[in-house]
């Protein structure tokens, strides 16, 4: 089966789907794309963890902040999992970059928290509007029920993520040692269900999953011999069908070059 087809499959699958789905491809080494619906908004969830880590290791390179520097997460500040940090009995003291890898590589909403008011709900708006982020907003924490309750929510869209992964993929975003940073974390990723579900491993995949109530994202690179970006965004959706067509389309992806 030829990419082109496997990608008018993912299409036709999508529109059996309920809810609100998109999904955006590039080949980076042909330069091949494909979307469905992927310059429009969808709920974020985790997802908003990835452009809140590429802006602290900016701000980190351009010297406006120190990842050594320690933060204390006390129980006030601990919110459900996923994650570790509100497992921990007592406060917790730990540096903004091992803050930065527990809320990537295990989505830890206690992290992501901790770190959203270090920066700044105005400041990281800002910054996400500089890295040309339009339609990827972040309003709120994780778990902020008040400001959800007022409609405030945070979003992403498919293809500006794509963007910010093909940048560090070219080592474009600040410099390559920051890019270089944020893929080795994006590679620790342990929610792995989703785009390298099916995969299990025969190639690196460097992504950010975010899910809730009936939504599911994953966001990638996914280093076959053609290096290729996914990023799939739903929500109201069949999560189970959702993620499934994931899993399939992923693989498939990877399994049209080989020989």
């Amino acid at each position: 089966m030829k990419e082109q087809n496997i990608l008018n499959n993912i299409a036709e699958e999508m529109k059996k789907l309920p809810g609100h789905v998109g999904f955006y491809y590039k080949n980076l080494v042909s330069g091949e794309e494909f979307g469905v619906g992927a310059d429009e908004s969808y709920l974020a969830a985790s997802v908003i963890k990835l452009p809140l880590y590429l802006h602290i290791l900016q701000q980190a390179a351009e010297g406006k902040l120190d990842m050594t520097q320690q933060l204390t997460v006390t129980a006030e500040d601990k919110v459900p999992i996923c994650g570790a940090l509100t497992l921990f009995s007592g406060d917790v003291t730990a540096d903004i970059r091992s803050l930065c890898h527990l809320m990537i590589s295990i989505s830890d909403n206690t992290a992501t928290n901790k770190l959203i008011d270090f920066c700044g709900v105005e400041e990281l708006k800002n910054s996400f509007r500089a890295m040309g982020l339009e339609k990827t907003i972040l309003n709120r924490k994780m778990f902020d029920f008040e400001r959800a309750k007022l409609g405030l929510q945070n979003y992403i869209c498919p293809k500006e993520i794509a963007v910010l992964l093909e940048q560090l993929y070219r080592n474009e975003f600040v410099n390559e040692a920051v890019c270089k940073e944020a893929l080795d974390i994006l590679l620790q990723q342990q929610v792995d269900h989703k785009l390298n579900g099916k995969l299990c491993n025969v190639v690196p995949v460097a992504h950010k999953t975010g899910e809730d109530d009936n939504l599911s994202n994953d966001v990638g690179i996914v280093f076959a011999e053609e290096p290729f970006i996914v990023c799939f965004a739903g929500h109201g959706t069949d999560v189970y069908r959702w993620e499934d067509l994931m899993r399939r389309a992923t693989y498939d992806l990877y399994a049209v070059q080989q020989k």
